[in-house]
């Protein structure tokens, strides 16, 4: 037998009366199903695939003990009897596989986004209408029986454990720190009485669920806000949590209202592991790295130097159900690896929309997208080997049809190809490498640096034709666009043409924004940890309360206006979890980014606008336009003309803002079903 590449990985881990097959805890995601009609049957399938895929613990995403505590007005609580059978659907899909899973029970204190909130005290959260009730002392202690209530009743539905969620900004996080408890009693002042809370509901609901039950605490272990945690703080709660009888300490980073970045693509792989080794190192439960940490082999160094115990993959397994078996046959090639882009998980559920992955359209669809080999076998081209058509290639391929999948570039990946340019965003390299892989295994016939005709299709003998061609640049109608130091976006990404020091950049969606990170960047730190947290102003030696300290901005090597039409918020149309990131970046780079801009014309010396009622020359070497996309579909009539069965996926069908999540998974559903 092959020895593994991940032997710390696949390593059992003993807990004492229970054994985790290997190190691999899948992280608490919600995914919206908890709270669909029919949902848990879809979740039971969705957790069941990650189980098959190799996973060693399951968490499931947060789950309330009372109506008070839920995240929002119809989200999901364990507290009443019956709420244990549809939770039972799940446990016993997983535990056909060997993997445990273990509830997460999470009160969301001032975070409830609903008027009926609690908090230790009265403070609205700056990402919340609501402003929460201060609970009463008899309203706490009823919560702590409330938590054990729903550890109680999560063991009768067949779960091998629980998760206390202590971390992220939730209610057992606010009343840890000063910034949110400004009580005088017994449950705030002093250290000692704001941890009273977490004590009581570890020790309750160890009592309940007796020893033989895994009781996961989730630690703040760096709050990333002002007046959070001292490092001493945690250290402190975590001696006292081991007392108390929790299994397992797993890592939390950042409250929610944070204003750095902890799980984007542009933070550095496994950014936070520095913590988890540091607290570690004082305690003697296992203890979980969380936090970017999207391959194995990142996986393996992070245990392998002894910095965690386990490693907890949350958005990877939403990506790669069986990203820990390819790892057991040392085929980490054929990972489907996330990106961290958080367009269909984070972004979907802060929408109250259901959960999916923009790399895989299946997660959380198990049930519904469903990929079986074709009855009736075609001959099948793809023209365009962009996202959109890469993805409908290799799911027909996989149904046994025979792809022919054409591009006139001469690599595969289409806009990916720009994208992966962008600093931050380093990591659609992967999604490129997956794909390649998925060529060879599948048998798609891939023609590269051929331009396609009506008349060589339809010589082809086809008996579907897929349009994935793309989009082209849509042009802007500005008297003086003709001049030579007007670029397009491809100018500039794909054929690497000069740009002056000043730069004017017309058009603020998503590629705007990534031209201006693109030229306002010397150097990625994304593969720089150190720098990257000292830009942000990380303090690793923990000096000050929340791991705070004075972010240390980068300097540009150019000067940046980003410009928009629109009377809205620069950067508005950009994901709701990374379009702060992007805007914070940029300002930090002294970028210019002005809305409600009229565009009267470009001369020679620069570009002529007016903004507030007032016209002026903006003095700039270069004008890049990004002013949007039009659909490449020429050859769509042509086709039917010559009565070809024409199907139009990805920005050939709708160029609205380049959206891979979308061209994906309408590549995928139509291969499901052709």
């Amino acid at each position: 037998m092959t020895q593994s590449s991940y032997p710390k990985l696949l390593e059992p881990l003993d807990l004492g009366f229970t054994q985790l097959k290997n190190r691999v805890l899948m992280g608490s995601m919600h995914t919206g199903l908890e709270e669909e009609k029919g949902g848990f049957d879809k979740l039971a399938a969705f957790y069941e695939e990650r189980a098959k895929g190799g996973v060693g613990l399951i968490v499931t995403g947060g789950i309330s003990p009372n109506f008070r505590g839920r995240l929002a007005p119809f989200g999901s609580e364990m507290s009443k009897p019956w709420h244990v059978s549809k939770h039972r659907k799940v446990t016993d899909r997983v535990h056909q596989y060997g993997a445990k899973i273990c509830m997460q029970i999470l009160h969301a204190g001032r975070y409830s986004y609903h008027p009926f909130s609690l908090a230790p005290s009265a403070i609205k959260a700056p990402i919340n209408p609501f402003k929460p009730k201060v609970m009463s002392e008899r309203q706490i202690k009823t919560t702590i029986k409330h938590y054990a209530r729903s550890a109680r009743l999560a063991q009768k539905a067949g779960y091998d454990g629980v998760e206390i969620m202590g971390s992220e900004g939730y209610l057992i996080n606010q009343f840890l720190c000063p910034r949110t408890n400004e009580r005088t009693d017994q449950w705030g002042g002093s250290f000692e009485n704001r941890m009273r809370l977490p004590l009581e509901i570890m020790k309750q609901v160890r009592q309940r669920v007796g020893d033989k039950f895994i009781i996961i605490f989730r630690l703040s272990m760096l709050d990333l806000v002002d007046d959070g945690h001292t490092l001493d703080e945690v250290l402190q709660l975590g001696k006292a949590l081991e007392q108390a009888g929790v299994t397992i300490i797993n890592t939390g980073i950042g409250w929610h209202e944070a204003r750095v970045p902890t799980i984007v693509t542009s933070v550095p792989r496994a950014a936070f592991s520095w913590i988890t080794e540091r607290v570690r190192r004082e305690l003697s439960v296992p203890v979980v790295a969380v936090n970017r940490i999207n391959t194995p082999d990142i996986a393996e160094h992070i245990l392998a130097s002894n910095q965690a115990d386990m490693v907890s993959m949350a958005r990877p397994l939403l990506a790669d159900a069986e990203l820990v078996n390819k790892a057991a046959q040392n085929q980490p090639e054929k990972i489907n690896t996330c990106i961290a882009c958080n367009q269909a998980c984070l972004d979907h559920v802060f929408a109250n929309k259901r959960a999916s992955c923009l790399v895989n359209p299946r997660a959380c669809y198990e049930t519904e997208l469903v990929v079986t080999p074709a009855t009736d076998k075609k001959r099948v081209a793809v023209i365009g080997a962009g996202p959109a058509g890469l993805a409908f290639a290799c799911t027909a391929a996989e149904r046994g049809h025979h792809v022919d999948l054409y591009d006139k570039a001469n690599e595969i990946g289409g806009q990916f190809n720009y994208a992966k340019q962008i600093p931050g965003k380093e990591e659609f390299h992967e999604t490129l490498r997956y794909f390649a892989e998925r060529i060879k295994d599948t048998g798609v016939n891939v023609k590269l640096g051929q331009a396609q005709s009506a008349d060589g299709l339809a010589a082809g003998n086809y008996d579907e034709i897929v349009l994935a061609t793309g989009v082209k640049p849509r042009q802007v109608d500005i008297p003086g666009i003709e001049l030579p130091h007007v670029l397009g976006y491809l100018d500039v990404l794909r054929d690497h043409k000069p740009v002056g020091n000043k730069v004017a950049v017309i058009g603020a969606g998503g590629i705007g924004f990534d031209v201006s990170e693109y030229l306002t960047t010397e150097k990625s730190l994304t593969i720089d940890e150190p720098e990257w947290s000292e830009r942000w102003g990380i303090d690793k030696s923990y000096q000050e309360r929340g791991g705070l300290k004075q972010p240390q901005p980068e300097s540009s090597p150019r000067q940046v206006w980003l410009l928009q039409r629109k009377p809205t918020k620069v950067g508005k149309g950009l994901g709701k979890t990374s379009g702060w990131v992007h805007r914070a970046e940029l300002k930090s780079k002294s970028v210019h980014m002005w809305n409600s801009v009229t565009y009267h014309q470009i001369v020679p010396e620069g570009i002529e606008i007016e903004r507030d009622g007032k016209r002026e020359l903006l003095q700039v070497d270069n004008i890049v336009i990004c002013a949007g996309q039009l659909p490449l579909k020429d050859l769509q009539q042509q086709l039917i003309d010559a009565g070809q069965s024409v199907h139009l996926i990805g920005g050939a069908d709708v160029a609205a803002e380049l959206d891979a999540k979308r061209a994906i998974r309408q590549g995928t559903e139509l291969a499901a079903k052709i």
